[in-house]
């Protein structure tokens, strides 16, 4: 199982994205060579985060940065 699988597989096995993770994961599909597990991994990863069963880190801080700000 390749770096991207597993990372996907963790997150969709949590239902939850860190900020560490995502960083991982974009520079993985930057800087490596990838196959078509992995394009399908991400693929669903993303499916699962649109559909709103993968939560990303990075937007929840986003949002209570901005509800701290206009309190």
């Amino acid at each position: 199982m390749t770096l991207i699988c597993k990372i996907v597989g963790k997150a969709l096995a949590t239902g939850y994205l860190t900020v560490e993770a995502e960083e991982l994961l974009r520079h993985q599909l930057q800087m490596t060579k990838y196959g078509l597990e992995d394009f399908d991994a991400f693929i669903t990863l993303q499916k699962e985060v649109m559909e709103g069963r993968v939560k990303q880190q990075a937007l929840e801080l986003l949002r209570s940065r901005r509800c701290s700000a206009t309190a």
